[in-house]
Formats: structure tokens, sequence, C-alpha cells
């Protein structure tokens, strides 16, 4: 097959197909761009976040691994059409999900392993990486990591075969594979062409037409009000528990207004943040539902190039609040504030002062 180019409608050039001369040059392309695998083709705001190239387990070597925003992992084998072994592609990239599952039960070492693999390349730990490449808060890079880790407890992979030419006995097998088992197997086929200094890359995604919802994720189920107060009962700061997330519902429902100040809540937490700025300079507070979680109480998350401003703010509005050491990564938590010592004036005027912050 071949594309024609032009420029504004002039001088068209036919450019003809080039291909990868050699597997390695398809892995690295992977590697450093990953939007060239279509999975928007299975879900509109997906991005695939590869952590590491030759992920070692007993069977081999995993091409590429990656994971989304919702953790499910990635496993990636790429084989050009003129390699014999295109074949039994499948099989070899199932083996290493079935590797992967039984060597790496303790999620700690497979962390451990890919914090080596993001050191490495990209002078990283594995949660600086996330939080570069998705901006997300810390208790969203925690559910991130703790779906990843019962998707990789339970074996719930993603397999991707990417090649240069797909032939038909493997289109048929993956059809039959995602019809008939567990397994999410997507097959890309990806057309490369050159042209001067530019490179052409026209992928297409096998394997989505067939939608289930077996071995899916299931998402943590948001609370209500009344199990999130219920999880303090018997405890002091149960009323002050109240008094927050009738604050962050006054909020909501724009009873109560702070410039620049947006609040959400998930699985675990109560939060406010600030809004109107690049996500890696949001500042959270912060209410979980685990009363003694990490020292329990309101805390307050920011990035490293602001902490100590942030510091002298909670020190003149929160004097009783607990100051956290410098941190060592680029978001971290800052202060922790007991909520027996809570009231919700000086909360209003942190967030407030938050709110109006600049860098």
């Amino acid at each position: 097959m071949s594309i024609i180019i032009s420029s504004k409608g002039k001088n068209a050039v036919k450019i003809d197909k080039s291909g990868f001369d050699v597997e390695n040059n398809l892995q690295q392309y992977i590697y450093d761009n990953p939007t060239a695998i279509p999975l928007y083709d299975t879900k509109e705001d997906i991005r695939l976040l590869i952590l590491a190239r030759e992920f070692a387990t007993v069977s081999g070597p995993i091409d590429a691994l990656g994971i989304d925003k919702e953790g499910e992992i990635y496993l990636i084998e790429t084989k050009l059409y003129k390699n014999p072994d295109k074949r039994t592609v499948v099989g070899q990239v199932l083996d290493y999900g079935a590797s992967l599952w039984s060597h790496y039960s303790d999620f700690d070492n497979f962390i451990n392993q890919i914090n080596q693999h993001t050191q490495k390349d990209f002078q990283q730990n594995l949660k600086q990486r996330i939080y570069d490449f998705y901006g997300i808060s810390e208790e969203e890079i925690k559910l991130l990591l703790e779906n990843a880790k019962q998707n990789l407890r339970q074996g719930k992979f993603k397999f991707v075969v990417l090649m240069d030419h797909l032939h038909d006995q493997l289109k048929d097998l993956i059809i039959f594979l995602n019809n008939n088992s567990e397994f999410t197997v997507y097959a890309v086929e990806l057309e490369y062409y050159r042209h001067k200094e530019f490179e052409i890359l026209i992928p297409r995604l096998f394997g989505a037409e067939v939608k289930k919802d077996i071995g899916k994720t299931t998402a943590q189920a948001i609370p209500t009000d009344e199990e999130f107060i219920q999880a303090y009962s018997g405890r002091p700061e149960q009323k002050q528990v109240k008094d927050v997330i009738n604050l962050f519902n006054d909020l909501r429902e724009d009873r109560l207004k702070i410039d620049n100040i947006t609040v959400n809540k998930t699985w675990r937490y109560f939060n406010f943040q600030t809004a109107n700025v690049p996500t890696n300079q949001k500042i959270s507070v912060t209410l979980c539902i685990k009363p003694d979680y990490e020292g329990g109480g309101l805390q307050v998350w920011g990035p490293k190039e602001t902490e100590n401003k942030i510091r002298e703010i909670i020190r003149k509005i929160v004097p009783e609040a607990e100051l956290m050491k410098e941190m060592k990564t680029t978001l971290g938590k800052i202060a922790k504030w007991p909520l027996i010592n809570y009231s919700r004036e000086k909360l209003v005027e942190l967030l407030q002062k938050l709110g109006n912050f600049k860098v």
C-alpha cells in the first residue's frame, strides 16, 4: 500500500510503505511513542503509560509493560511478519502473563522491579512517573496502584500483539479468544512510512470488536456520607468529621463559594483541591475514611516547589497542625491537622488562602 503526501494540494508525492528493519526498532518506537497503540478505539480517553522494556520473567522478557489510569496492566509483544515465530506470538504473550502472575505474587517485589526500570530510563520512581504522566493526586495514585495490585493478583491482564502485518489466522485467533475466554487480547497492525525527516504511522486495532465485562476491574464503590461518618463511630472526632462533610457539601452544592477551590469524593477520600492551576501545582486538603490512615486528621498535600510557602500559610492559620519533614518527591504530604483541633472557620480560611495562592 502507498500513500500520497502533498502541500496545499500541490507537489503530490507517492510514499511506499517502509516497515521496520528489526524488531528492536519496533520495540523502541512503541516505548517512545505509546500513543501508536490505538487503545483510544477501546475507550476514548485512555492513555497508556509504558513503564518497562524487556521486563524479566522466568518465561523470558516482556517486550514492554504498561498501565493505564485505571490500573489495568498491559503486556505488549512485538513481532515482524518475517519472523518465523509470528504464528506462536499469542501463546508467547499469554505465557508471559502466566509467569508474571505466578512469580510476582508479592506486589512489593513487582513494584521494586518496575522502579529499577523507571529509575534507569527516567530517573524517577514509579509514583513520580505516574504523577508526571497523569497529573493525578496522591490518593488517586494509591487507587491506581491498588487496582494494579488486584489485577496482578488475579492475573487480569490486557495483552497487546504488535506487528507490521497481521495474517488472517492471527486475527481469527484473537477474536476467538476474546469471545470464549476471560482474556483480552488486542492485535495492532502498524503501517510505517518515511518521508524526508518525517515518520508516518497508521495503526489498526483488532480484537476490540468483542465487548465484554468478564475480567474487568471493578472500581471501588464510593461510600455515602453516612457510611463515611460511621467509619468514625465511637471516636471523639466523629462530630468534626460531620462538620467537614457539611462544608464539603456546601461547596459542592454552591451554598458556599471559595475562589479556585473544587471538591470531589473518591472511595477513600473527601478532597478539597485548588483549581485553575496546572496539575503539577495543585494543593489538596484531604480527609480519609480510615481514621488512623497516615496519622489521621486532615492532610495537606502539595508540590515540592511551593512546599515552603504552603508551610508558612499553615503555620499562620493552623499553628496546631503538624508539619511533615521536607519531601523528597515532586508531590507529597506537607502537614496533618488533628481533627480534635479542627474548626470550620480555620478550614475555610485555609482554603481561601490556598485558592488565592500564587507560585
